[in-house]
């Protein structure tokens, strides 16, 4: 695990550190060709509160502060009668991020909220997957800087999933790495 300088942005670190030890590692020769997060989708499922609007709507405004933008529904695709769920109606929130907002989620996400999880052992590696994408559970938004922890009321978990050009789960966990998170070792 690489040591993260909180003072530099981790775009700047990707641009200026990371993307020339890639190129200097590996039998790349261009640029374009060094993987790089395409985007970072955070979604929170909203099922079991469905019934309670205002738990609901502090679910939209917690995603909206720790995101910077606003979130959207995503509608069941089909009945699941045993959740009590019919199709269409909406089961969880999502976001998109891209460009500067990506980056600075990133940034708060390995800087500050991470290190705020508590009994935190590190990820797992085999949070990467075969494509490359690297897919993150965080069980209580509250780690979040944007979160003050004494007003939530409804404590939810949240996945995180950064979309990379990376092509194999071992491209993507080296982009992992260098970026900044805190994977476990393989033993």
């Amino acid at each position: 695990m690489e040591k993260v300088d909180v003072n530099i942005s981790l775009k700047e670190l990707y641009r200026t550190n990371i993307v020339p030890k890639i190129l200097e590692s590996s039998k790349k020769k261009n640029v374009c060709a060094v993987p790089r997060v395409v985007k970072v989708v955070i979604n929170a499922g909203i099922g079991k509160f469905l019934k309670e609007e205002s738990r609901v709507e502090e679910i939209v405004q917690s995603i909206t502060e720790i995101a910077g933008q606003k979130p959207v529904f995503t509608k069941a695709k089909k009945a699941i009668a045993g959740f009590k769920i019919r199709e269409g109606l909406p089961v969880g929130v999502m976001v998109t991020l891209r460009g500067e907002r990506m980056w600075s989620f990133l940034d708060r996400l390995i800087k500050t909220a991470f290190p705020r999880v508590r009994d935190f052992q590190g990820i797992a590696p085999s949070v990467v997957d075969g494509n490359g994408h690297i897919n993150v559970g965080i069980r209580e938004h509250s780690v979040f800087p944007e979160i003050i922890p004494e007003k939530v009321q409804t404590p939810f978990s949240l996945q995180i999933t950064l979309v990379t050009t990376a092509h194999s789960q071992e491209e993507g966990q080296k982009l992992a790495r260098m970026l900044g998170f805190p994977l476990q070792s393989s033993h």
